[in-house]
Formats: structure tokens, C-alpha cells, sequence
């Protein structure tokens, strides 16, 4: 098949997109990646096609005004962004998606079919695989993603999934706008186009563990919890040597990153970090990632690197640190090491307070909370708890037993065949 997939977001919510379409490419299928040109070499590396969608995320993130509202943690306030964003493409990506997707057998999207893709689906025919990083079909289980803490019962537990559909719907629906306008088609509903494909029982995966969140069991069969999604490192990458000989000479580290979640005051998020090791008494590996660290007079109990696998790097730690994006989440929790999560914004709270009822990492402590003192007691709760180790060591046996895009990738030929 000529399968396209169509992914959004930051680099952990668009490599286990790319994965899978590795995943589909070993199985003898032809794959596309569209997203934002951030990820080329991403895909390309994968052996995928790829298609750039536009703007950049990482300079978006970069921007002041992104920043300020990232490190809010105030969602209503970064889908507003989102929104205005979309609104400034939406032009553009309603002129080059149709050509894009064109020609494809199957269109495998979740997130990122939103702000058109699904439309253009709907006109050339094309069948949809959903495939998302986080629950998005509404059950009686469990709340959606957004309201991890509240207490809504089986009753309302399917209206919390009606909501957060609805923000992002409302944040993309001008792009869709656009796009519908622009290949003949008339505007869609208000709602969205998820009665719909709930009513037609469209094929949906989720690339998430069960042992991580279980299934839901008022789900159809069409509905498969397959395992992360997970990208291996490149078979010919080695590791720096400095960074080897740190890791040789000493106990095992605590890694430190937030991802591509940028800093206002960089300056003061290297000081509060470095603090914070100190405190704790652990050695630590810093990752700079997007977030704006300095590795300006970095202690000899400290290392700083660009990037580096984190499936390579995570098992080696003490303890990990991050943003609690799904990916860096799943790379975690693979790892069998504890986690702390410091989320931003969007699904971030929900993992980190996952993470947190697993038992294998300390509350999460929001971003906009943040000490150097919290940070250093949830480190060393992280590093000396020793069921906490344990749980967290269980966890990863689990989730490396698993092979997520083997799963997926049946589902996937199961449900779809080439014309």
C-alpha cells in the first residue's frame, strides 16, 4: 500500500508517528510522513518519504510569546495560540495538503488530520487508520487526558472526552475551513468530524502500553492498545566518548530535560537546575534539547549534551527527568529507571500524574511551581525509594516485552488491503 501519515506537534508527539511508518516500510509498504520541516531528516533517516507541511515548531517555540504561554501551563491560553497559528497557515496548507496526500491507498492520522487531512480523505475517498498517542475515544473507564484529578464517574466520564475533542476541533477548524472551501466540498459540522467516524467504526490504534493506562472495555474491536511506538537508535550511532567516560566514572546520573518546552529565563532554568543537583547530592546529565540550557561553568558532577537516543541513554540513569510529553514518557518508563515529571501544558499533567499512580515517580510538580528545593527532594525520593525502583523496574520488563508496532502494523493490514 501507499500509506501517508500525517503527524503534529514536538518531536516526542511526531517520532512515534515515524516509527510506525518504519514499521509499515519493513512490512513492504510505501510510506510518506507529512509534518513540519523540523522532522526531514527525522523521517528520512527512517528510510520514509517526506513531505514538509511549513512552519517550523521549534522556532515557534522559541518565540518570547511562546515561551510565556508554554510556561503558564494555562492549556485554553496555548490553544489560542494554536489557533492563531493555524489561522496564518491556513492558506497554505489548504493549497498544498490535497497534492500531498493525493494518490494514497491509506491515510494514517490523529492529531494531525484535523486541520484538513481528514477532509481531503473524505474527497479523494482515501480510507483512514486512526492512530493516536494518547485515549481520545470517549469511555466510561476513565476521564479524558485533560482532567486526570477529577472525579467524573462513568456518567460523565464520555462528556470529558466530548470536551477535549471539541478544543482541539475548535483550534484546527479553520484550517479545515479552508481546505473544504478550497477542494469543493461543503463546511463541516460544527462538532467535528468524530460522530461520524465513531459511527462508521473507524480503524483506531493507540500507541501506548496497557500496562501504562488499561484498556478500555467499552471499546469496539476496532479499537487496539498495541504498545509504544518506539524509534531505535540508528545501528552505526555511538555515543560520544566524554560522555561514556562520565558515565564510567561514577554512579549512575540523573538525566535533566525538557524537551522541545523552551524557557523564558534559560539563564535562571540552568541555575535552578544546577541547584537542584546539588542539593541532591547526584550526578547529572543535562540535556540542552530545545529548552534553552547553558553549559557555561558546568561542575565536574555535571554533563551537558545536545541530544543523544534516550533509548541508549535512559537505562543508564539513576532517575529521569522531563517535560512528561508521551514520547520522553514511554522512553522513561522503557527504561525501568523512576521518573519526575515537570509538565508544561496539554497531555503533560496527564502522564505525570500516571507516572505518579503507577508508583514509579514522585508527584509530578507543575512548571510554574518549580524549586530547586522540590526538584532536589523529588530526586532523592526518585533515587532511594526502593520500591519505587522496583515498580518502576517491573514496568519496564513489561512495556520492553511488548512490540507495539508489530501489533500496530497487523491492525493495521488486517483492516486495510491495497486496491
Amino acid at each position: 500500500m501507499k500509506i501517508t501519515i500525517v503527524a503534529s506537534g514536538t518531536r516526542g508527539d511526531v517520532q512515534p508517528y515515524v516509527a510506525l511508518g518504519q514499521g509499515l516500510h519493513a512490512a513492504g509498504h510505501q510510506v510518506r510522513v507529512l509534518s513540519t520541516g523540523d522532522f526531514e531528516s527525522l523521517a528520512k533517516d527512517a528510510g520514509l518519504e517526506f513531505i514538509s507541511t511549513g512552519m517550523s515548531i521549534e522556532q515557534m517555540l522559541q518565540n518570547p510569546e511562546w515561551r510565556q504561554v508554554t510556561e503558564s501551563g494555562n492549556f485554553l491560553k496555548v490553544i489560542g495560540k494554536m489557533n492563531a497559528e493555524m489561522k496564518r497557515r491556513a492558506e497554505d496548507f489548504a493549497r498544498e495538503m490535497p497534492s500531498a496526500i493525493e494518490g494514497s491507498d491509506l491515510l494514517v492520522t490523529g492529531m494531525g488530520g484535523m486541520g484538513g487531512a481528514f477532509s481531503i480523505a473524505e474527497k479523494l475517498n482515501i480510507p483512514i487508520q486512526l492512530a493516536y498517542l494518547f485515549p481520545f475515544t470517549p469511555t466510561r473507564a476513565f476521564p479524558a487526558p485533560l482532567f486526570p484529578r477529577l472525579p467524573l464517574g462513568q456518567v460523565l466520564n464520555p462528556l470529558s472526552f466530548q470536551v477535549l475533542r471539541q478544543i482541539f476541533w475548535q483550534s484546527t477548524r479553520i484550517a479545515d475551513v479552508e481546505t473544504r472551501k478550497r477542494i469543493g466540498l461543503p463546511k463541516a459540522s460544527f462538532w467535528g468530524p468524530y460522530g461520524a467516524l465513531d459511527r462508521r467504526r473507524v480503524p483506531t490504534i493507540y500507541g501506548y502500553s496497557r500496562h501504562v493506562l488499561p484498556d478500555a472495555p467499552d471499546w469496539g474491536d476496532h479499537i487496539q492498545v498495541t504498545g509504544f511506538w518506539f524509534l531505535e537508535a540508528a545501528a552505526d550511532w555511538t555515543p560520544p566518548s566524554s560522555l561514556v567516560d562520565f558515565l564510567k566514572f561514577g554512579p549512575p546520573p540523573v538525566y535533566i530535560g525538557f524537551g522541545s518546552m523552551g524557557s523564558r529565563n534559560p539563564e535562571e532554568a540552568t541555575r535552578l537546575t544546577l541547584k537542584a543537583v546539588e542539593l541532591s547530592g547526584q550526578r547529572a546529565v543535562l540535556a540542552s534539547g530545545w529548552g534553552g540550557l547553558s553549559s557555561a561553568d558546568l561542575p565536574d558532577q555535571v554533563y551537558m549534551l545536545s541530544s543523544v537516543p534516550h533509548s541508549w541513554l535512559f537505562p543508564q540513569m539513576a532517575a529521569v527527568v522531563h517535560h512528561g510529553g508521551v514520547g520522553t514518557t514511554a522512553a522513561g518508563l522503557r527504561a525501568g529507571v523512576p521518573s519526575i515529571v515537570v509538565p508544561f501544558m496539554a497531555d503533560q499533567p496527564y502522564w505525570g500524574q500516571r507516572v505518579h499512580d503507577l508508583g514509579v515517580g514522585p508527584a509530578p510538580i507543575p512548571r510554574k511551581r518549580l524549586t530547586a528545593e522540590k526538584l532536589a527532594a523529588a530526586i532523592t525520593q526518585a533515587v532511594s525509594d526502593a520500591g519505587m525502583r522496583q515498580r518502576a523496574a517491573a514496568l519496564g520488563e513489561h512495556i520492553r516485552s511488548e512490540d507495539g508496532i508489530r501489533a500496530a502494523v497487523q491492525m493495521i493490514e488486517q483492516h486495510h488491503h491495497p486496491a
